[in-house]
């Protein structure tokens, strides 16, 4: 079974779940983002996004393949480029920090730990860009917006709660603290993808 990360670009955006190929939920700020989906201009928005990002930061997203077919992705970049971070009544995120927008893994790959393999996968791709750590804006409680990851997963996976909110607390994870999880992203991906598929539907992680 072949396994692989790579990085996001335009070339495999295609690659990305349909609801997700054209989300601009965080790109673009509440008000452009909700123009851009009635004059359904945000697959246009979302690809100028990610290109003006690369162009001007660089990777700001991962994808995982399995036997050639994706399996989940990451997003992440500063939170200048994040328009929609400065609504939270929990930003700003962190000056030594990148944000963590969005993260998926698709149904027949869950529960195998991929997500928390993209995470220190970007945690590594960030320490050898100068950044210290991973934030993200959680969501608490079931009635949350789809593109919010939930809090209690952000735990699971080793963020810690800085700046506590009832509905959308922020959290942390220190880049470095991911080196000491067993074995490298790849030989992870290895083992935690060995054990078979299961069905469940699409979710965060």
């Amino acid at each position: 079974m072949g396994r692989r990360i790579v990085p996001l670009t335009l070339d495999n955006l295609a690659d990305l779940p349909a609801p997700c190929r054209s989300c601009v939920f965080w790109e673009l700020d509440p008000v452009c983002g909700r123009e851009a989906v009635d004059s359904g201009k945000a697959a246009a928005e979302k690809e100028g996004w990610i290109s003006a990002v690369l162009l001007e930061w660089g990777s700001c997203g991962r994808l995982v393949y399995v036997d050639q077919e994706p399996a989940g992705f990451v997003l992440y970049a500063p939170p200048a480029y994040v328009p929609r971070s400065q609504s939270f009544p929990t930003s700003p995120v962190s000056p030594d920090a990148v944000q963590l927008m969005i993260s998926r893994v698709l149904p027949g790959f869950q529960g195998q730990g991929i997500g928390r393999v993209l995470v220190q996968t970007v945690a590594k791709d960030l320490l050898g860009r100068g950044f210290r750590a991973i934030e993200a804006f959680g969501a608490a409680g079931s009635d949350r917006p789809s593109c919010l990851l939930p809090a209690e997963h952000l735990l699971a996976v080793g963020f810690k709660t800085v700046r506590p909110h009832h509905r959308y607390p922020r959290l942390r994870l220190e880049a470095r603290s991911t080196l000491s999880w067993k074995g490298g992203a790849e030989g992870a991906l290895e083992r935690l993808l060995g054990a078979g598929r299961k069905e469940p539907a699409l979710r965060p992680f």
